[in-house]
């Protein structure tokens, strides 16, 4: 059996940083990460990108040294990704953020509003709606952080946690403030207004949950495998004859339900931040998806059916 040679070379400067002699022609650049953290320890795997051109993609960890486009000498290029930190904890700190400031609000904590309305509550039965499914939205997000979603990255760049966490706490604390003031007024339709809104965001919540067991199940446990999703026997999971990425459509419905419920200005702005973040998602999943599958389902749409 014959042995490959591996040398990894830096992507900018070009500067050689690891040999690697008699390696498995079977070896995967996840296990070659593993051998040159050996001799870098500051960069562990996570922290690399190893790619064939040192403009081109990184390479996947699970890619075998013997099927890349390589002599028996084969160059790699090493970019640092920088400091990472797990997807399971960015989703946790992100998602109980928003949960506990809008209790604060809720519940009028000193230094909010005017002193004379500290600990008071509001007199309109929508506030407290709204608060409940606020709190029923990111508990189930963090519910579903940790028994639900099966991640194909283990790891983001350190950084993405502050920008993530100023986007969802700082919008939390916006439409919490108003939602919670003391000058808040009900939704000009009343109380037909508002069960309607609970109903759209109760029936979304539901599907966006449908959604996202259906993709979990659709990955094994440690896998990083893809598959075209289908609908199941569940109702709320047949919207995937029409639609990519039918957890985002439920999400913006979900939203779109709490701004009725509402009628508060900075909701509705964070439903069309959201609206567009996630457009800009499924159209990227729906690509790879076009890319990665030839027999994929030709009548979907990326995240609105027949429009967008």
């Amino acid at each position: 059996m014959k042995h490959y040679e591996v040398e990894i070379l830096d992507a900018k400067t070009k500067d050689k940083l690891c040999f690697l002699d008699k390696v498995e022609p079977n070896a995967t650049i996840g296990e070659i990460k593993s051998m040159f953290h050996k001799s870098h320890p500051q960069w562990y795997p996570a922290r690399q990108s190893i790619r064939l051109d040192p403009k081109g993609k990184s390479l996947k960890d699970e890619d075998v040294l013997q099927h890349l486009p390589v002599g028996t000498t084969a160059t790699f290029y090493f970019r640092d990704l920088g400091a990472q930190i797990s997807w399971v904890t960015v989703f946790l700190t992100e998602y109980t953020g928003p949960l506990v400031l809008y209790l604060m609000f809720y519940f009028r904590v000193p230094f909010i509003y005017a002193p004379k309305y500290d600990f008071t509550t509001s007199k309109h039965w929508v506030v407290h709606l709204a608060c409940m499914c606020h709190s029923f939205h990111f508990v189930k997000r963090l519910l579903e952080t940790l028994f639900v979603h099966r991640f194909s990255h283990g790891t983001m760049p350190l950084r993405n946690i502050f920008k993530n966490c100023t986007y969802y706490w700082g919008f939390a604390a916006w439409m919490a403030y108003y939602i919670n003031h003391p000058l808040y007024t009900p939704p000009i339709y009343g109380e037909q207004q508002i069960r309607l809104a609970l109903i759209l965001f109760l029936f979304c919540q539901i599907g966006n949950f449908s959604i996202h067991i259906a993709l979990r199940n659709l990955r094994p446990p440690g896998s990083k495998t893809r598959k075209i999703p289908y609908p199941t026997k569940n109702p709320f999971t047949w919207i995937f004859l029409l639609v990519s990425c039918p957890n985002y459509t439920y999400e913006l419905g979900s939203w779109l339900g709490f701004t009725l419920m509402t009628q508060c200005l900075p909701v509705a702005f964070f439903t069309l931040v959201g609206f567009i973040q996630m457009t800009v998602w499924a159209k990227g999943k729906h690509r790879s998806y076009l890319k990665e599958f030839r027999d994929y389902p030709p009548l979907r749409s990326p995240i609105l059916p027949f429009i967008l």
